[in-house]
């Protein structure tokens, strides 16, 4: 079952937000989780991209108010949130990865506590919210017997409980079945077009198709502040595909970065990483967002040795 369309109505946002984040450090011991960062946001979904252990959760617990710069600035249009946290928390919603819930509350019962805390009134919201990530049927149903799925869509609705003009998802799709993240990647998309959404993800697929810009960590730096299309266009030329013999392949594959082998008949399809054709019969593929980012980090490894 699709979850129902999204109402606009019900979520729209009248500000313009700018997020700026000046170059921020939050150091653990002698370690940079994060280093440097300095970024620029306005409305539109921004995909955080990094493997784990990147900095994105430090990143965005930072800009949720949950711990403080180590150094650096995180400015709400032109105010200072590190100095006065509530300029954030009452235009925010949160989603961070591990989402807990009240076991013995129902899901009506768990969005009017969460409500009251946020000062959010009216029932009529929190049951538009139910039907919206399709938990409306069970609303009465204590939350110790949801899966995992039914919980993170619990945690998505209450993010929205406050109709936020940014909102932060922190690995957003853990434990949803293959429609669920369609349809959640569908709803995050029209929440960008009037307000910031910030998802931090290493799953690409998750913000390909949604992602005004990607915001790319590698070991708490930023590296890349682009578009999907940027991406991809420097990907041209550098993703191959070929059709080889098992001995072919495993004598090639100590050669290239192999993106992908599978089994076909006696032979092996392989889509590679390289900047020029690796073999012969090798043709030129069209990148997905995931290949791409792949492709410029084995560029910038080959730069750096």
């Amino acid at each position: 079952m699709l979850w129902p369309v999204l109402n606009l109505q019900v979520i729209a946002s009248s500000e313009v937000v700018m997020l700026h984040i000046d170059n921020v450090v939050k150091t653990f011991g002698k370690i940079n989780a994060v280093d440097s960062v300095s970024l620029q946001l306005q409305p539109g979904v921004v995909g955080l991209i990094g493997h784990n252990g990147a900095g994105k959760s430090t990143l965005m617990q930072m800009l949720a108010t949950l711990t403080r710069p180590t150094r650096g600035r995180i400015l709400l249009d032109g105010q200072d949130i590190v100095a006065r946290p509530e300029l954030m928390r009452r235009r925010l919603g949160y989603l961070p990865q591990d989402f807990g819930v009240y076991p013995h509350l129902t899901a009506l019962e768990f969005l009017q506590y969460f409500a009251a805390l946020k000062g959010v009134r009216g029932r009529q919201r929190l049951q538009e919210l139910l039907e919206l990530v399709n938990l409306h049927e069970q609303a009465h149903r204590p939350a110790a017997g949801f899966s995992g799925g039914m919980r993170q869509r619990l945690g998505i609705a209450q993010a929205l409980l406050n109709d936020p003009d940014v909102l932060i998802v922190d690995e957003p799709t853990a434990g949803l079945d293959p429609e669920e993240r369609l349809r959640f990647r569908h709803l995050l998309g029209d929440l960008g077009r009037k307000r910031l959404v910030i998802v931090s993800t290493h799953i690409v697929s998750d913000v390909e198709n949604m992602a005004s810009h990607l915001a790319i960590l590698r070991q708490g730096r930023l590296v890349a502040f682009e578009t999907p299309d940027a991406v991809l266009a420097r990907a041209a030329g550098q993703v191959w595909t070929a059709l080889l013999a098992p001995a072919a392949y495993e004598a090639l594959r100590e050669q290239v970065h192999v993106l992908q082998a599978q089994p076909i008949g006696s032979r092996v399809q392989v889509r590679m990483v390289h900047p020029s054709p690796p073999c012969d019969g090798a043709e030129p593929a069209h990148a997905s967002l995931e290949e791409a980012l792949m492709a410029q980090r084995y560029a910038d490894a080959r730069v750096a040795a």
